[in-house]
């Protein structure tokens, strides 16, 4: 028993400074105010480069019309965009080249114009696809259904950098920098208007948790040491009561049992 009770706090000793990181990591990571930050998920997104990198940062600063009811995400750090309409309107999101490029009808029936050049564009990270003919930014829109939940989440090239390459905005890496501002145009029924946001480079916050990984060690083996000796007290302490009667035989005590 003492022996399993010691590997298991050596066990918590070693685990301590990795789930002490763990949540400081999660302290320090910075969180904007306007976007959301979901978990990795597999979902067919083209997430494959710098999509789900934590050192890019996207977030939401201002939409316009403000209108209630219309609710906008960024997901997976800069990766994708989530509309939620509940406005009672059509709300439209506008393609590269100003084309209508999905909306979400009043009902909550998302729709993506198969004919705007953003809806293959956005199938890749780097946008490198061909696009094909029938997709031109000045031909009549042809709407497919895609969702019919009130939301549409897509891809946008607007929110991130376009390249594998540090942006060269990014003079120490250490620091908090400001890469570009981006819009995306959208519509609130007849009301023109746009998403407003920043990217962001965020440093890496790996060092921050270093005194909490040596703190919680120590903590960790300081509870170890106290345990075996507060167990060797107990020990001695029974050892030397069943030593101090008188001589001779006496009655069967039995075997000694541990205290814990």
């Amino acid at each position: 028993m003492r022996r399993g009770l010691i590997i298991a706090l050596l066990s918590a000793a070693i685990l301590a400074p990795g789930a002490c990181a763990s949540a400081m990591g999660a302290a320090d990571a910075p969180v904007a105010a306007t976007s959301s930050v979901s978990a990795p998920a597999e979902s067919g997104s083209p997430i494959n480069d710098q999509g789900s990198n934590y050192q890019y940062r996207s977030n939401i600063t201002k939409v316009t019309p403000d209108v209630a009811g219309l609710g906008l995400q960024v997901l997976e750090f800069a990766d994708r965009m989530l509309l939620t309409n509940h406005t009672g309107q059509t709300v439209t999101i506008f393609g590269y080249s100003g084309e209508p490029y999905a909306r979400v009808l009043a009902n909550g029936t998302a729709e993506q114009n198969v004919r705007s050049p953003a809806t293959y564009l956005n199938t890749n990270f780097y946008a490198d696809v061909t696009v094909p003919p029938v997709a031109k930014a000045s031909a009549q829109p042809k709407w497919e259904v895609v969702d019919r939940t009130g939301q549409f989440e897509w891809h946008d090239h607007r929110i991130h950098w376009m390249s594998p390459v540090t942006p060269p905005q990014v003079k120490d890496k250490s620091k908090l920098t400001l890469i570009f501002d981006w819009q995306v145009p959208i519509a609130v029924g007849a009301r023109k208007g746009e998403i407003e946001g920043q990217l962001l480079w965020t440093p890496e916050s790996s060092k921050a948790p270093t005194t909490a990984i040596v703190i919680g060690a120590l903590i960790a083996v300081a509870g170890l040491l106290f345990v075996l000796f507060v167990r060797r007290r107990r020990s001695n302490s029974t050892a030397a009561a069943g030593g101090g009667g008188a001589s001779g035989p006496g009655p069967e005590t039995g075997p000694a049992k541990e205290a814990w």
